[in-house]
């Protein structure tokens, strides 16, 4: 058990608190036999005392001699329960004190205050003696030490009687309230044990539910037995584990009605805007003989039928991510010639600066390292600052076969606000709403970022302390199994091809516009 679970809380309360009333009990229980046991050998031993020096000792004269003393003491202590000392004056004058055994009992052994209280008058009492008691222990044991003065000018006597046989009675007493103590102690436990056990079950078992329903297990329910708070509990936890089952059914079945209209809707626009594209094209070959006034809305036709093909051909590839469907086609290419041959294409090569060591050999997709490379290299451009600089190096330390192969892609803007960094990456994310419609759909940064997941890697966003914005692309030397893309699908096995052909009959880079989701970010 952990120090800090609720069953070693639950035992410690319930052995604390047995503790407490055993111990309680235990006390009581043993001073009060402690004190009737005292006092009934204390008053057999004074009252026979008493009888026994009056019998004894009163019939001596006033001043006796020693001898006789000696005898009366003898008779007094031949009860074998105490033994006596008695005090006189003799007739010759002489102090006599007679002890029935001065082995064990002497005038020495009587406390100072006993002997001042025995010799002290009661005038309240018509200047009469009383009988005065005290408990003494003596070499280790304890005794009970009485005297009186026989009034009328009687001699002094002293009583020693042992309390040793009462003090072996209370030991074993008090044993015997301790083992009872002790037996209350692990009963106790015991009991908190089972309590715990009883208690803490559907507790655990409300944990491995919730811990279930967490994983994904929507299905997973509780056991109610009993009408008890736990039963409650439990049937709580049910009605809200069906309650969040239909909610996510409903919303899975909205979220697929969705997927499946995008797809569709993508699907659908493609045969109108191949027709569009090729009429445009027409248009825009022969937009030099055309009417000046005509000219440019026929351009402006032109720009806006390209971007439209551009994400209708985005929104397929989303619609293939969030289905699962998207393969990587994956060839060994030299990543430095890779990502130059992406700004070559787009005529980038003045405009940015290339930090690539040659020969930095990884297996991946073409096809979309360019898609990648695209977006991140057009958002700098477009919403940063110049220069704008890509730098390729290698991990070797990183886990996986080869270790990763790192791309950054700094800019020198004023970088990305610290509210808008943790969205970057989101879906139709604009940092500025007001923001122009021709700027971008939005979806360049996430569909560079699944193109990463997708083989194994990852992008990340920051800002550099001297200033601007850096989007780091860490990728696998080769794809890792088990990549997710962005949409939570497990990646597609990849197809091993030369060339990298694009997918699907696409011959052109996705998002070659470069523009994503944060296409405001670092405006």
């Amino acid at each position: 058990m952990r120090w800090t679970s609720l069953r070693l809380r639950l035992v410690a309360v319930f052995a604390a608190v047995a503790l407490t009333a055993a111990v309680s009990v235990s006390g009581i229980a043993y001073w009060l036999n402690r004190d009737a046991v005292l006092t009934r050998a204390q008053n057999s031993a004074l009252n026979d005392f008493r009888d026994s020096l009056q019998r004894n000792a009163a019939s001596l004269p006033v001043t006796p001699t020693c001898s006789s003393l000696d005898t009366a003491a003898g008779r007094i202590g031949d009860a074998d329960t105490y033994e006596v000392v008695l005090l006189g004056k003799a007739s010759d004058g002489q102090d006599c004190a007679a002890t029935s055994d001065r082995d064990v009992f002497t005038l020495d052994d009587v406390p100072a205050t006993l002997r001042k209280a025995v010799n002290t008058r009661h005038l309240k009492d018509d200047g009469k003696y009383h009988l005065h008691w005290e408990r003494i222990s003596l070499q280790g044991r304890p005794y009970l030490v009485a005297g009186a003065q026989i009034n009328g000018g009687g001699p002094t006597g002293y009583m020693l009687k042992s309390l040793d046989a009462e003090r072996k009675d209370l030991n074993s007493l008090a044993w015997s309230l301790g083992i009872a103590t002790l037996l209350a102690l692990i009963g106790s436990a015991l009991l908190a044990q089972a309590a715990g056990a009883a208690v803490l079950r559907p507790v655990r078992r409300l944990g491995e539910a919730a811990r279930a329903l967490g994983e994904g297990k929507l299905d997973t329910r509780l056991k109610v037995t009993g009408t008890d708070e736990l039963a409650e509990m439990s049937q709580t936890f049910n009605n809200a584990a069906e309650a969040l089952e239909k909610r996510v059914e409903e919303l899975s079945a909205r979220e697929a009605a969705s997927r499946r209209f995008v797809a569709d809707m993508s699907h659908e626009l493609r045969t109108p805007l191949t027709a569009i594209t090729a009429v445009s094209d027409v248009l825009e070959d022969e937009a030099d003989a055309l009417d000046p006034m005509i000219a440019p809305a026929v351009r402006l036709v032109v720009s806006e039928t390209r971007r439209l093909n551009e994400l209708v051909e985005t929104l397929m590839e989303v619609t293939r991510f969030d289905a699962g469907t998207a393969k990587l086609r994956v060839d060994e290419v030299d990543v430095g010639e890779q990502v130059m041959a992406c700004m070559d294409a787009r005529a980038w090569l003045d405009s940015v600066e290339l930090d690539a060591p040659r020969g930095v050999l990884a297996t991946l997709d073409p096809r979309r390292l360019d898609v990648i490379m695209a977006n991140l290299i057009g958002n700098a451009l477009k919403h940063g600052g110049s220069p704008v600089c890509v730098r390729i190096q290698e991990d070797p330390d990183a886990p996986g076969d080869g270790g990763d192969i790192v791309v950054a892609v700094s800019d020198n803007g004023p970088g990305i606000p610290e509210d808008v960094l943790p969205h970057v990456f989101d879906r139709f994310y604009k940092a500025d709403a007001s923001r122009r419609r021709s700027e971008g759909s939005g979806l360049g940064l996430s569909i560079a970022l699944e193109n990463a997941h997708i083989h194994g890697g990852d992008i990340s966003a920051a800002n550099r302390p001297e200033g601007g914005a850096v989007f780091t692309l860490r990728l696998p030397r080769r794809p890792r199994a088990g990549g997710q893309n962005g949409g939570g699908q497990a990646a597609q096995p990849y197809d091993a091809v030369n060339g990298g052909n694009a997918e699907n009959g696409e011959g052109r880079p996705n998002g070659s516009s470069g523009e994503g989701p944060a296409g405001g970010a670092q405006q």
